[in-house]
């Protein structure tokens, strides 16, 4: 059966930019079933061994020395001169899969994947055939925002925010070719809402917390790099105001180790879970995350109203600057660099409720609300231009709410 065909490029650097790959074909079957193929493509780590081992290190790093990519970072950005107008390394596997699967769109969402990779697909596929796009997950512009991303000759540029999408402008994406498009997870964070006078019960019921205490989300990115047992402290003392859900992603040895903890102390409420696939649900019933700033969580803190503490233990790479630098100049956000910072902040906030209420207004001044399928229906009809297919649009029809005491 003849169908629109859209090819992917991702990378798991990180985990932001395949959950953002992830959500976009979770979207296309929810809206258009059988008539969107979605194809999607760990690009780096398949083509090539050399692009496979510098995804690894960068994974390893980010654990463990988060400052050597300051490094790491400046020798990445020489491939925008590698691969200004054609692949390098790993050509040969993306032609085959480009021969092979022949799509009518090929989306990235990954800094590495669009200079080169739109160019080399129109030479394959030919110029009426094919079209382009970028989502880009950054919040802002500067250093840290990898000129990779910016390839002139994308037929459609996507940002998460306004100032992110003015500095792709002052680099070189023609305006008429730039849209900002906040969020895109996937559709159950859209679906899965826990109404205002549910988030008590959950606590309780799905959580084992109390209802009523001051809610910190601990939280770490998917390969568990955390610095939780700093924090803990600051909270343990506080045991009678306050109580953590923790996260541990999959660092097995990290939730050993703080179910450990929690054992040995009874006093305090204490959530704890490995790698989560519920975030979107503990983000609701949290007064607050802490976290390293990866663009997903913060896209997710934004649309569940959840403020942020930046969490920049280990230092911070040239990526988080930017999303540091959005909540910074954008909601005078509170950065953390160890347990001192932790425990002044939320001794403020226990102290004087008021202190978290500005903050938290502050924080809830960047956010948006944005219709979902949007971002969707523009790439499956920049898709469709190429096509002769026209796929049937099914409605969405968001939930306000629903309960959600049977989940977990």
């Amino acid at each position: 059966m003849s169908k629109i065909r859209i090819l992917v490029l991702t990378s798991s650097t990180g985990g932001g930019h395949d959950a953002r790959a992830e959500a976009f074909a979770d979207w296309c079957f929810q809206l258009y079933r059988h008539d969107v193929d979605v194809r999607i493509e760990q690009m780096l780590e398949k083509s090539s061994v050399v692009n496979r081992a510098g995804v690894n290190f960068y994974n390893k790093i980010q654990a463990s020395a988060p400052w050597v990519h300051k490094a790491f970072y400046a020798v990445v950005e020489l491939q925008s001169i590698l691969n200004k107008d054609t692949v390098s390394l790993g050509r040969r596997y993306y032609i085959s899969v480009l021969k092979e699967y022949r799509p009518h769109l090929v989306l990235s969402v990954h800094d590495c994947l669009n200079r080169g990779y739109f160019q080399l697909a129109r030479k394959i596929l030919g110029h009426d055939n094919v079209t382009c796009a970028t989502y880009c997950g950054e919040f802002s512009g500067g250093w840290g925002y990898s000129r990779n991303w910016i390839e002139p000759s994308v037929d459609m540029f996507f940002s998460r925010t306004q100032t992110a999408q003015d500095y792709a402008i002052k680099k070189g994406i023609g305006p008429e070719k730039a849209r900002v498009r906040g969020y895109l997870m996937h559709p159950n964070a859209h679906y899965e809402v826990i109404a205002p006078q549910e988030r008590g019960v959950f606590r309780e019921k799905r959580l084992g917390l109390r209802p009523d205490l001051f809610t910190v989300f601990l939280s770490t990115g998917g390969n568990g790099a955390n610095n939780h047992f700093d924090l803990l402290p600051a909270l343990v003392k506080r045991a009678d105001r306050c109580q953590a859900i923790v996260i541990c992603g999959r660092n097995k040895q990290a939730y050993n180790d703080v179910v450990h903890w929690r054992a040995n102390h009874p006093e305090f409420n204490c959530y704890v879970e490995g790698y989560s696939e519920v975030v979107h649900l503990l983000m609701q019933v949290s007064d607050v995350i802490i976290t390293r700033g990866g663009t997903t969580t913060t896209a997710k803190a934004l649309h569940f109203k959840c403020p942020i503490i930046f969490n920049a233990s280990g230092g911070i790479m040239p990526q988080e600057e930017l999303t540091w630098k959005y909540l910074r100049n954008g909601a005078a956000s509170d950065k953390i660099e160890g347990g001192e910072d932790f425990e002044r902040i939320i001794g403020a906030w226990l102290t004087d409720p008021e202190a978290y209420m500005r903050m938290r207004d502050n924080f809830l001044r960047l956010r948006y609300e944005e219709d979902p399928t949007t971002l969707i229906d523009e790439l499956v009809d920049l898709a469709a231009k190429v096509s002769e297919e026209k796929p049937t649009r099914l409605p969405y029809r968001p939930h306000s709410h629903i309960p959600f005491i049977g989940v977990l």
